[in-house]
Order: structure tokens, then sequence, then C-alpha cells
């Protein structure tokens, strides 16, 4: 049955301390973020019993709340609410701490990169697409056709500074035009040449400093941490910019200090901290190889619960740009959202309850079609518990068989069935039989797992009884009709 979205919405903001003790709010592919002021004016028992939200995450100031796969239809009635912070109360300042601290920086990171990833997701399937049609020999190599939809499938990763900047701008709120402008500068044909030269031997220096042979394209760090500092550049050049003179003066002000530190110094920074984050990530897979991608099939729920999995996007966006393909995240994630669609439809088997059954097949197909897992994971999984064990093992099992395979992906759209293609390696035949193999064992060693664990099911609610009309009532019926 279609949910009334802005009932739900309103109980949500009702919840959360109404529009006042919310600050900002964005939306992932399923769950409305809010950023709040205080969290103790959270009523968190009220908003996890709102029909519609299948779970809520806390992380520091932010409140995550689980809607499912219409998620933008909940935000739209949000907005329609009003504009959060729109009564004039000031932010609240927060002591800092290690912990704030890293909250902020997985904050700005998701914050940022969420709105993006459905362009990022189409621009890969796009890919996906040219790939399957010149390796089916629909399109001859080299044909305009084929050129053209690289193209368009690369537009998303190629000015990704771009807009990341927009976003971050959104996120820290700074001038937005001010940021893109800046990260244009990153992706600038001129620029981009001369950083090529540069990493030929070229001297390439700007006022007598060196710039670092640095390609932007495809990246994320450079221009999140350049809008960040932007912001701050722009409240210091709003404060001695004389007011005559703000029209022209604050903004040339602000590109000629933000743009130099973001080619001299923050672009360089940002990258070697991508590139340091992924190395890490890979000098782990080439130590363990299959197993970690057994124990990232198990922890994946887990990460995606906490919001920690965003965590991983830049650094698969720059393993596949510099490599073509990804072979440790990914591959663990088909077997994460699998299993946990092959344990909600064993609880669609076994439930007696008609209304938990209809959110155990839609959650099933949503994971298993589309790789969107939420809904089976907060749905059902973490509602029930041993749903979530046995989809943890599945995932665990399965991701060592990825890794044993050698799967690895082109694309970073969510594994499911109709993304699998991402996972075929035209040089490769055999790809094809091991991401079919682990599709399948996926759906059903979790099937089999969760009808052997069991778990507890939840009681029909009886729906209330009519109350039984008095003979007085009748007899009031009865009169009132031959009036």
């Amino acid at each position: 049955m279609a949910k009334n979205y802005a009932d739900v919405s309103r109980a949500i903001v009702a919840a959360l301390g109404g529009l006042n003790n919310i600050e900002a709010v964005t939306h992932c592919m399923t769950r409305l973020r809010f950023v709040v002021k205080e969290s103790a004016s959270i009523d968190n028992a009220t908003l996890k019993a709102i029909p519609g939200v299948m779970g809520v995450v806390h992380t520091d100031t932010q409140c995550q709340v689980i809607i499912g796969n219409n998620v933008n239809l909940a935000y739209q009635e949000v907005l329609k609410l009003g504009t959060p912070n729109s009564e004039g109360a000031a932010p609240v300042k927060r002591k800092i701490t290690l912990r704030s601290i890293g909250a902020g920086i997985l904050d700005a990171l998701v914050g940022t990169m969420s709105p993006l990833i459905p362009a990022i997701i189409g621009g890969s399937m796009v890919k996906l697409l040219a790939m399957v049609l010149e390796m089916s020999g629909v399109l001859e190599k080299g044909s305009s056709t084929l050129i053209i939809l690289n193209v368009i499938g690369d537009g998303a990763f190629f000015f990704l500074p771009i807009m990341v900047a927009a976003s971050a701008a959104l996120k820290f709120k700074t001038n937005m035009s001010l940021a893109i402008a800046i990260a244009g500068v990153l992706v600038h044909p001129n620029f981009v040449d001369l950083m090529a030269k540069a990493a030929q031997g070229q001297a390439v220096e700007f006022a007598y400093i060196p710039v670092t042979a640095v390609k932007y394209t495809y990246t994320v760090i450079p221009a999140l941490v350049m809008t960040w500092i932007l912001s701050h550049i722009e409240y210091w050049v709003d404060r001695i910019t004389p007011a005559v003179t703000k029209n022209f003066l604050k903004p040339m002000l602000i590109v000629l200090v933000a743009a130099p530190i973001a080619i001299v110094l923050i672009g360089p920074l940002g990258i070697w901290i991508g590139s340091g984050i992924s190395a890490l990530v890979y000098t782990i897979h080439g130590y363990l190889g299959w197993l970690s991608v057994a124990i990232m099939g198990a922890l994946w729920p887990l990460l995606v619960m906490t919001g920690m999995h965003r965590v991983f996007t830049p650094t698969i966006i720059q393993t596949i740009a510099e490599t073509g393909k990804e072979g440790m995240v990914m591959p663990s994630e088909i077997g994460a959202n699998l299993s946990l669609g092959g344990s909600s439809l064993a609880v669609a088997f076994k439930t007696k309850n008609p209304e938990l059954r209809q959110t155990a097949f839609a959650a099933a197909a949503s994971a298993i079609v589309a790789g969107i897992s939420e809904p089976a994971l907060y749905g059902v999984a973490v509602r029930l518990k041993r749903p979530l064990i046995a989809s943890l093992i599945s995932g665990f099992i399965c991701g060592a068989v990825a890794g044993i395979g050698g799967l690895a992906s082109h694309s970073m759209a969510s594994p499911g069935l109709f993304t699998s293609v991402q996972f075929f390696d035209p040089t490769n035949p055999m790809s094809i039989v091991w991401v079919a193999g682990v599709m399948v064992l996926s759906v059903v060693l979790s099937f089999i797992l969760t009808l052997i664990l069991g778990f507890e099911d939840i009681p029909v609610t009886e729906p209330a009884q009519p109350k039984p009309v008095t003979d007085d009532a009748n007899s009031a019926n009865v009169n009132l009709s031959k009036v």
C-alpha cells in the first residue's frame, strides 16, 4: 500500500525536535540525512515507531532515517515543511575532540558524496552498456556511436571535481558558483595539458612556487578539501573588504587566494591522502587475497548500518580510474547484498505475518534485482536479528568464493542481478560463470541458513473489533429511520 509521505515526513521532523533543531537535510539512495543541533531533543522511540521508517542511525550530530527506495518522495515532503534552521537560532558550537573531528570528516565525506551517487551509477552503467555492445559486436571498436556512449558514461567521472565542489558548497554553506569556478580550474583543458607536461618532467611553477604534477579528473578529496577551505576564505575576505567594493573585489580576492592554494597545496595533498587510503586498502588485499574479500563481505552490512560504507567511494572511483577495475570492495558486495535478499526471501516464506511477508518480498526484490540492500537490512534483518547473522555468514563465504574467482568490477553500481554485467571480464569468459555462481550461492545459502537459525516471528496485530450495537442504539436507528 502506498504510504502518505507527507504525514511520514511531518512525524519525522516532529520527532527530531522540529525544524528549529535541524541545521540541514539531504538524502542518499535510501536515507534521509538530518544534521541536528541537539541530539537530546530527538524522540528516538517515537521516531523508530513511525510507519514507513525502517530504522534510525545516529552519528554524532547526524541522524539518518532509513526510508527505502522511495526516500526522494519523503525528502520532497520534508522540504515542503520549511527551511531547516529557519527560525534564526545560531548553530551550536561543539567541543573539538578526536571523536568529533572523525565524525565531522565522515559527515563531510558522506554528506558530499551521497547526492552524487545517482550520477556516478548512471555514468557507470552507460560505460558498461558501451562495453557490452562492443563485446557482442553490435558496435565496432572506434565507431562514433561507441565513442559518444563512452563520453556520456565518462562525463560524471571526468567532471567529478566540479560535482564534488557543488555538493560540498551546499554542505559547507559557501558560495557554489565560486566553488565550481575554482574546481573548474583543475579540469580546464589548458591546465590538464600543463599537468601532463609536468608529469613528463617539464618544470611548472606559479609565482615561483613549484606545482606538483597531478591529474584531477576522477578525484574527490582535492575538490572536497578545497571547498572546505573556500568556506573559511570567503568568511575572512568578506570581513576585510569595504562594502562599496564587495561586488567585484570580494569574488576576485576569493578566487585569487583559493585557486592557487588548491593548485599548489590542497590538490596535491588531497591526491596523496586519496592515494594513501587506496594503497592501504589494496595492500591489505594484496597480503590477504581472497580472505580480505570474505571479511569485507561479512562486514559490509555492518558498515552500511553505520554509514561507513561511503568511505570507500573515493577509493573505488580512483582505483577504477587508474586500473580499470576494482577487486576487493565491489566483489564483496555481491555476497553481502544478495545474502540479505536471500534471508528476506526465507522470512517471507516462513512468516505468518502478512505485513512482514509483503515487506520481506519487496526487500528481497530490491536487494537481489537492484542491489539496494537497506530495505532488507533494516526492514527484515536487523528487525529480526537472526536473519542478519545468516546474512553475515553467507556474505563471508560468498565473498571468499568471489575472491578465489578473482572477480573485479569495472563500475561502481550496487551489485545486483541487473548490474552483474559490471563484473564480466572481456578477456576471461569464465568470469560470467563465477558471477552467476556467487549470486546463486548467496541467495540459496542465506535462505537455508535463515531457515536453520529461525527467527522470532512478529505476531499479527488483531484489528479492533467494532463495538456491538445495543438494543437502545437499534431502537434509535429504527426511530430515526421513521423520521
